[in-house]
Parts: C-alpha cells; sequence; structure tokens
C-alpha cells in the first residue's frame, strides 16, 4: 500500500469502525480476543506504524494463522562492521509483539542494536497448544538460531523447558518459580521495587496509609516483585499491610479482557472499605480499575488514589491521567542485545539477573 497506513486503512480493509481498530491497537476497551487479533495481524500486514518493523513471513498463509511467523530481516547497515559474520536471534513470545507500546518500542531499539552487530531477529508465536503439549513452534529450528530472546514468556514450565535447548537464552520478564530453582538463562527486568517505595513514602507523608494492591501477583516477575514491594514499604514504615484492601489472582485460567474487567467490578463492590491508595499492577489493571470505581460511583482522586505502572499511552489519555511508573523501554532494549551477546561470546559466564532504572510519574490519579 503506498504511502503511510492509517488507522482508518485498516478498518477500511476488514469492514470495521475506525474506533475498533484504534480499541485492538491500543488494546484498550472492551473487544472480543478473536476480533483483537484479527485486526493486530492486519495491521503488521499492512506495514502500519506501530508495527512497521514486523512482517508476515510466508504470506501464502492464512494471516491469522497462529503458526504464522512474525520477521524483522535485519542486515547490518553498509556504514557498520558487524563484531561477527552475522547470525538469527529466535524471538519466542505468546502475544503478538507490538500490540503495546512498551514491546512495540523496546523491540524497535532491539531491531536497531541487533543490526549494528549484524543479526536478524525471526518471532515464532508460541501458542496454547504449544504450552499444552510442551512442544516448540514448528517454525523454529534450533539449528538455524544463535540464541532466543523469550519476551511475555510466563509458563514456568515451558520457560524450564527453553533453558535446556543448550543454547543463549534471555528472559525479558519470567515467570515466577515458587516451587522451582532459578532459571538457566539470563534474565532482564525493569526495576519494581525503588517507585513503589518511593511512592509508598508520598503517600504516607500525605496520611494516605491504607495501600491496596490490584494484580495478578503470581502472573509474571515484574508483579510479583511491585506487590511484595508495597508489603516490604509498608513493613519499613512500620504500618500494617492488609489483603482485604488488595485484588489479587484472576477469576478463571486465561481469562478474557472482559472477564478480568468484570471480576474487578465484582471485587471492588464486595469490598467492605475501600483504601486510601489502589497500586495497580500496570496502567492497563489501572484503566479497567478507574473504570470499575467510576461505575460504582467512587471518584478518583476525591476518595481514591490510583497509581498505574508503564507510562503506557492511555495512562496520559484517561481522565484523570494516571499516576505512573516509566518503563524506559529503549534503555531495555539496547540492555537486552547487549546482555544476550555477551553470553553467545561467554557462555560460560554466571547466569545474571540485570535492572533497569524506571522512574516516577506524579498526575491527577493522585491529587497532582
Amino acid at each position: 500500500m503506498a504511502g503511510r497506513v492509517t488507522i482508518q486503512d485498516i478498518a477500511d480493509a476488514l469492514g470495521v469502525s475506525r474506533n475498533t481498530v484504534s480499541k485492538a491497537i491500543n488494546n484498550t476497551g472492551i473487544l472480543a480476543d478473536s476480533t483483537r487479533e484479527r485486526i493486530l495481524q492486519k495491521a503488521v500486514e499492512m506495514g502500519y506504524k506501530q508495527f512497521s518493523y514486523l512482517s508476515l513471513a510466508g504470506k501464502q498463509q492464512e494471516p491469522a494463522s497462529p503458526q504464522a511467523v512474525i520477521t524483522a530481516p535485519l542486515s547490518a547497515p553498509e556504514s557498520s562492521s558487524p563484531a561477527k559474520p552475522g547470525g538469527t536471534i529466535a524471538l519466542f513470545s505468546t502475544m503478538l509483539l507490538g500490540a503495546s507500546h512498551f514491546s512495540s518500542t523496546m523491540l524497535d531499539k532491539v531491531q536497531n542494536e541487533l543490526s549494528t552487530l549484524g543479526y536478524g531477529l525471526v518471532m515464532h508465536r508460541v501458542t496454547q497448544e504449544n504450552l499444552n503439549s510442551m512442544t516448540l513452534p514448528n517454525s523454529f529450528h534450533k539449528e538455524a538460531a544463535d540464541a532466543i530472546i523469550c519476551f511475555e514468556m510466563f509458563n514456568a514450565a515451558y520457560s524450564d523447558m527453553i533453558c535446556e535447548l543448550d543454547m543463549p537464552v534471555l528472559f525479558v520478564d519470567f515467570p515466577v518459580h515458587t516451587d522451582r530453582g532459578p532459571l538457566k538463562a539470563d534474565r532482564l527486568l525493569m526495576d519494581n521495587r525503588s517507585n513503589i517505595y518511593a511512592f509508598v513514602n508520598e503517600m504516607v507523608r500525605r496520611g494516605k496509609k491504607k495501600i491496596g494492591f490490584i494484580g495478578d501477583h503470581l502472573h509474571c516477575t515484574s508483579f510479583f516483585e511491585r506487590y511484595m514491594a508495597l508489603r516490604e514499604a509498608l513493613v519499613m514504615l512500620n504500618l500494617p499491610f492488609s489483603d482485604r484492601y488488595c485484588i489479587l489472582g484472576q477469576p478463571c485460567e486465561n481469562p478474557s479482557y472482559e472477564d478480568y474487567r468484570a471480576y474487578i467490578l465484582k471485587q471492588l463492590d464486595a469490598m467492605k472499605e475501600l483504601p486510601d491508595v489502589f497500586i495497580c499492577a500496570n496502567d492497563f489493571v489501572a484503566v479497567d480499575t478507574l473504570q470499575a470505581l467510576r461505575k460504582l460511583g467512587v471518584s478518583v482522586p476525591g476518595d481514591v488514589y490510583l497509581c498505574g505502572f508503564d507510562d503506557s499511552p492511555e495512562s496520559h489519555i484517561v481522565t484523570p491521567p494516571l499516576t505512573t511508573i516509566h518503563i524506559h523501554s529503549q534503555i531495555m532494549g539496547f540492555s537486552a542485545v547487549h546482555l544476550l551477546i555477551s553470553r553467545i561470546r561467554n557462555p560460560e559466564l554466571n547466569y545474571r539477573t540485570i535492572y533497569t532504572e524506571t522512574s516516577l510519574i506524579y498526575r491527577e490519579s493522585t491529587g497532582d
């Protein structure tokens, strides 16, 4: 398609409204998972700006095929001097990357850094069938890859299986290993604790001492660390932590967006007393919480303060704008590449866990 692809172009191609496409791309609003998937696949296929680094391999396949391989053929720029002959990095994920601002901006940096080093990147979608059967994606061939980056891979048993492939592996966030040893791989995370500590201290200084958490704290390590940071901060301030101010877990295994929103609304409605502040596992949970509170006639920030995590585009545009913790996604992308390359070059290194900095941003949802 000539020219810049717009949301309206995608809507016209699929015969849906512009608003529906916007919800799918920005991961907001109530939308059937099948519709969201179809729109995101079409956005990739048409080269929409947020997915410009991705192209569908094997276009003779059905666009929405769960086994479709998404590739970013990354040849080094003519002016660059690769540190070694070009290789290939496999990217494993259970999600369609680019569906969030964080993933798209981080992968943009991964693409650029790998390109300067002479590496290509091939994405392999890990489906629910792969997880259930403990099988690798049909598109993946070990001999064709120098290393694996795992993104949004939160199944503990499957992650352990990947670590047994006897090749360099990097996890960007990873499962909560409650009954297992640590992953036999390098691990990259954002700093999930420091700014939660800072936020809790500021809330207590303002007299807001009842603080709860909303989110599935066992979904992934980053969510777990954010939850534990709240608990630890309150302990350090000699203040009690109460589960009655928390909405943890999820309504069922693999809930839809609609299921999870309904779950938050039901749990909030059942609370006998609301806390002064809710810290949410990420901005999407915070937006869902904001909408649920509004339905219940609870004012933010009038009755309850609300804080998210990620600094997604949605956090800027909701009413009120969300106080949140910004993830420096391009720094994470840079760190991911160089952590993985160092493992390729020095396979005997001990496994490492690296954290990148985050920044606390106050907005109107906490009265700022």
